[in-house]
């Protein structure tokens, strides 16, 4: 496995693949990043640095161990070379340039046409045509229409990796969501009641680590991935992590509200300037009845004749009754009035048009919502998903020119511009009035200064924070959760979040989401039964492995009818744009026997996963 990267993703992701699955890994980074050495966070710090260091000491260039690291100031061919790629299972780019890994996926594929690709990009479009063409390559190379998983691209993204978790937690607090289009999938947490445990609900998925354990042991107070029924019953008094709703979305998810480019009427006009017009309006109608009742014209007529005089078009009312005459000044005193009142509406129109590109502030009953800190590219994709949520945001922002400052004016989310470290960003933000703070810049002093001053203002404001480093982020973690127990307070990491996703493409799995649960993360992929002896010929119960797999749904679809990735929408079974069921069902019986032809979802852990991956392979090798 070769791994290319210039940040603390490409650390975890080689310690993701070198710890956890036992593969052989070569890391290409700039030599800025091997020299300086960065907070890679966790294990993917000890890793990195350890595989640096047996690399640097040999000073004969040759390999120490199950890796090595390559120092490189830019991706070429010679580079890709050195690093193996020729002969490498699976090249993973994972740079924070968009356009550094396509040049350097496209030199790859040149090189070997077989090479399972990875790609880290952005814009998601572009990920989209860059799949397929790199596909399209490599069967035209090899000669193979369906080139399958081997020779597969895959691009990722760490923002829609971690926005969906980054969202869901600081919606619901406690919730966990894992949406790939067609698929979703539903996680909550529950605390226990009254030392009872919590209700299971359709699968338990974790149990969470006690608040008030006195215990030195560090695998005790941590959480309890995919427990047994057993251990959920000796968790009295322990909350848990259950899987609340698993159902099928359709063809598209929900979208949220529509977002036209002109601002709505009642926008346009301020509410005392709509009042005087309504006024003004009443005004009118009272006097063409009146001027009805007086020359008893018709009344079509007689508000005619009332709108000519309003606008001093009409001719004088001589030798007329003294009421048709009073009318008409009454009129004209009327239209007097009614000039200044256009002249504003006109005014405030032109200002309302000209303000619609600028950028909102928070209005002043604004209550209830969530104050977003950040707009790179994580809080770009976390306040796209709020929006389709339909739930209202306040946005903060030091750099103007940030991306996300043009996604938040195309959907008119208030954006305060200035550092959150100053005193007045947050209340000009109505933290006071906020359910949740989402800290996602990429500084974590910011963040957690920022939740420091939020939790003196709000104690039980729910706070959702953004930290890089792991060991940092666990001693933030419990203390803040240890000085307000009864606010809710998470630490997430995008690497953390992302890591096991790409490793899972590299292996050639579909992982379809991850939920963490406090600092671990719980993995979902789609895993074919044909080739585990764990699995085939298993039942559901039996093919259960408390702490690292359970098989929560199966896909009954025939293989000709069955969708090729589950992470992408139905395709239409005819040309009337019908979909096909998605063949997955979730209420399995424990007593029914998995087949080699059966497709499942499962909730694993990443070491489990990786046990699964890695039995078949050494059973492919005959080892």
């Amino acid at each position: 496995m070769v791994v290319c990267g210039d940040d603390g993703l490409a650390h975890r992701l080689a310690a993701e693949l070198r710890g956890v699955y036992g593969e052989q890994v070569t890391l290409v980074v700039p030599p800025s990043v091997t020299t300086a050495r960065p907070p890679v966070v966790g294990r993917a710090r000890a890793v990195s640095v350890a595989l640096l260091d047996r690399w640097v000491s040999r000073a004969n260039g040759e390999p120490a161990g199950n890796g090595r690291v390559v120092e490189a100031p830019e991706i070429t061919e010679a580079v890709l070379a050195d690093a193996g790629v020729d002969r490498a299972a699976a090249l993973a780019l994972v740079y924070d340039d968009d356009e550094t890994n396509i040049r350097a996926a496209l030199t790859a594929r040149r090189i070997n046409p077989r090479l399972r690709l990875v790609l880290r990009l952005y814009n998601r479009r572009l990920g989209q045509h860059i799949e397929e063409l790199l596909d399209q390559a490599a069967a035209l190379a090899t000669g193979i229409d369906d080139i399958g998983a081997d020779a597969s691209t895959t691009v990722l993204s760490d923002a829609d990796t971690a926005a969906p978790a980054l969202a869901a937690t600081a919606l619901a607090g406690t919730s966990k969501v894992v949406q790939t289009d067609g698929l979703l999938l539903r996680a909550v947490e529950r605390q226990p009641w009254r030392g009872r445990i919590p209700d299971p609900g359709l699968a338990t998925l974790a149990l969470l680590s006690p608040t008030n354990s006195d215990s030195a042991d560090t695998d005790e107070q941590g959480p309890q991935l995919l427990p047994d029924d057993a251990a959920v019953r000796a968790a009295t008094g322990r909350g848990a992590v259950v899987l609340e709703q698993v159902s099928y979305s359709g063809p598209s998810l929900p979208a949220g509200r529509a977002v036209g480019v002109a601002p709505a009427f009642a926008s346009l006009f301020s509410r005392r300037l709509r009042w005087s017009l309504a006024g003004l309006v009443g005004c009118v109608l009272a006097l063409a009845v009146a001027l009805t009742v007086v020359t008893g014209d018709h009344p079509l007529y007689a508000t005619y004749e009332t709108l000519l005089d309003l606008f001093a078009i009409n001719e004088p009312a001589l030798h007329q009754s003294v009421g048709r005459q009073i009318l008409q000044l009454l009129s004209g005193l009327l239209g007097l009035l009614l000039l200044p009142v256009l002249l504003a509406a006109v005014l405030e129109a032109l200002g309302t048009f000209r303000s619609a590109s600028a950028l909102r502030k928070p209005s002043r009953g604004l209550g209830g919502h969530v104050v977003l800190l950040g707009l790179g590219k994580i809080g770009t994709r976390v306040l796209t998903r709020l929006h389709e949520l339909n739930i209202p945001v306040v946005c903060v922002e030091a750099d103007p020119e940030a991306r996300g400052v043009a996604t938040a004016r195309r959907l008119r989310v208030p954006v305060i511009l200035g550092d959150v470290t100053q005193e007045g960003v947050l209340e000009a933000a109505k933290i006071h009035r906020a359910n949740a703070l989402l800290a996602v810049t990429s500084a974590d002093t910011t963040n957690l200064e920022a939740a420091l001053y939020a939790r003196s203002v709000r104690p039980d404001l729910r706070v959702v924070l953004r930290l890089y480093d792991d060991d940092f982020a666990t001693a933030v973690y419990r203390t803040l959760r240890a000085a307000h127990p009864g606010a809710s307070t998470r630490s997430r990491s995008v690497t953390h979040l992302a890591a096991p996703s790409f490793a899972g493409a590299m292996m050639g799995r579909q992982i379809l989401g991850a939920i963490p649960v406090e600092r671990r993360v719980l993995l979902f992929a789609a895993v074919d039964v044909a080739g585990h002896p764990r699995l085939e010929g298993k039942t559901v119960a039996e093919a259960f492995r408390p702490g690292a797999w359970r098989v929560l749904a199966l896909d009954t679809a025939t293989p000709d009818e069955r969708q090729p990735d589950l992470a992408l929408p139905p395709s239409p079974d005819n040309d009337d744009g019908d979909v096909r069921p998605s063949g997955l069902v979730w209420d399995l019986h424990e007593g029914y026997v998995l087949q080699a032809g059966d497709r499942v979802v499962l909730a694993a852990t990443r070491r489990g996963l990786a046990e699964l991956l890695g039995r078949r392979r050494r059973e492919a090798a005959g080892t």
